[in-house]
């Protein structure tokens, strides 16, 4: 079926107010960095979007805006002259792709009332004659399918599949973060979560050669090409290299402490990253109880080392909800790929579950560690989402 238009609905966005028409914007320019390449024009105004697809595929259109922020849900649509007899060859059309045994109900918005049939009209004459021609049921309250006219002042628009988008708000809209990425499924997963909400990220990996491979290294540059694949817009990726800090700290912090410790060095450098790039938050994809490090009193021991604010989004969620959320993002597979990071190499026996925020801070003033961090810092290579790798020098960070 060849199709005119596309719509799409903001959701989220009709509820702002004086700011809509910079949010609006910053959706069109996504949307015409998704849509790249394509013939289309794009018509936006402040509750709706209408995109003319000239010669394009609407399918191939909405697939490519099915993981943009800020759309609520899109349908092709079928623009007609104004005649009855249009609406009435039509409604078959789209009834044909309903499946046998599917009821249907008809809606109509007149934007144009001048049309010389009321609402209730249109819908008792092309229901009518949907059901004369075809036998199919009509129910009002539950159909599986609803045939939409909109009388509009340039044609009538009908349509009857609404795709669902990610909804949320459009990058951009919500500042910018710095995403402690690791391989595992819970890190991207809070890249998305946190990407929904209009927020922009790059991410921080702690890399830790040769006890991490350069595979692990390939399988997190995946995820992210992943999440710029998804989102449309390109993903730095800042490397850090972590191995003498992470031989220093398995030396010299007793192992009930060493993850903690681990956590609050990669913590004290993703902010100093984050100052740098102009980030004004930290990401990662902690859940509360999952692991030792994951608890309130090591969070709190943990974020003792900065003010700057730590973001969880998915610290409530139930592991099985993260996995299902990892499967529809498309992170799965890659994240369960057999190469470990740092954090599970250097993994201790028995971690503790409630580190005390001074029995720490002890055993760390043994350890010159901002040394060992302005090393880190300076050695930071950046991968930029299906670009080659680029050195940066970020001597100006300490």
């Amino acid at each position: 079926m060849k199709y005119d238009l596309l719509l799409v609905r903001y959701g989220e966005l009709t509820l702002k107010k004086k700011n809509r028409k910079m949010f609006i914007g910053k959706l069109v320019s996504q949307i015409e960095r998704a849509l790249e390449g394509l013939d289309i024009v794009i018509r936006a105004n402040r509750d709706r979007m209408y995109i003319d697809l000239e010669n394009e595929d609407a399918y191939e259109v909405i697939n490519r805006l099915k993981h943009v922020n800020g759309i609520l849900s899109m349908s092709p649509i079928i623009r007609l002259e104004k005649t009855d007899e249009a609406m009435k060859e039509n409604a078959l059309l789209l009834e044909s792709t309903f499946k046998e045994g599917d009821t249907f109900k008809v809606e109509v918005k007149r934007i144009d009332k001048a049309y010389h049939l009321k609402t209730h009209e249109i819908q008792q004459l092309i229901g009518g004659y949907v059901v004369k021609e075809t036998n199919r049921s009509v129910n009002i309250k539950h159909p599986d399918h609803t045939i939409m006219i909109e009388i509009r002042y340039d044609g009538i628009y009908m349509y009857s599949e609404v795709y669902d988008g990610v909804g949320g708000l459009p990058l951009g809209t919500g500042g910018k973060t710095v995403l402690m990425l690791s391989g595992g499924i819970d890190s991207p997963v809070a890249g998305f979560e946190i990407m929904r909400r209009g927020v922009e990220i790059e991410a921080i990996h702690f890399f830790s050669p040769p006890y991490t491979s350069e595979q692990s290294l390939e399988k997190v540059k995946t995820l992210v090409d992943i999440l710029a694949d998804k989102t449309g817009v390109d993903i730095k990726m800042h490397i850090v290299p972590f191995t003498n800090i992470q031989t220093t700290i398995y030396d010299k912090i007793p192992d009930g402490y060493s993850m903690t410790t681990t956590r609050r060095i990669m913590l004290i450098i993703a902010e100093r990253l984050a100052r740098k790039i102009g980030a004004e938050a930290v990401v990662n994809g902690e859940n509360i109880g999952q692991v030792a490090s994951q608890t309130l009193t090591s969070m709190n021991t943990i974020n003792a080392v900065t003010n700057f604010p730590v973001l969880r989004p998915l610290l409530t969620y139930e592991k099985n909800e993260i996995i299902q959320k990892a499967v529809n993002y498309g992170t799965y597979e890659t994240s369960i790929l057999p190469f470990e990071d740092c954090c599970t190499i250097f993994k201790p026996k028995q971690p503790k579950t409630s580190p005390n925020l001074d029995t720490v801070i002890k055993y760390e003033s043994n350890v010159d560690f901002e040394l060992l961090i302005e090393d880190a810092l300076n050695q930071i290579t950046t991968y930029t989402s299906k670009n080659e790798q680029e050195s940066t020098e970020f001597e100006d960070l300490l």
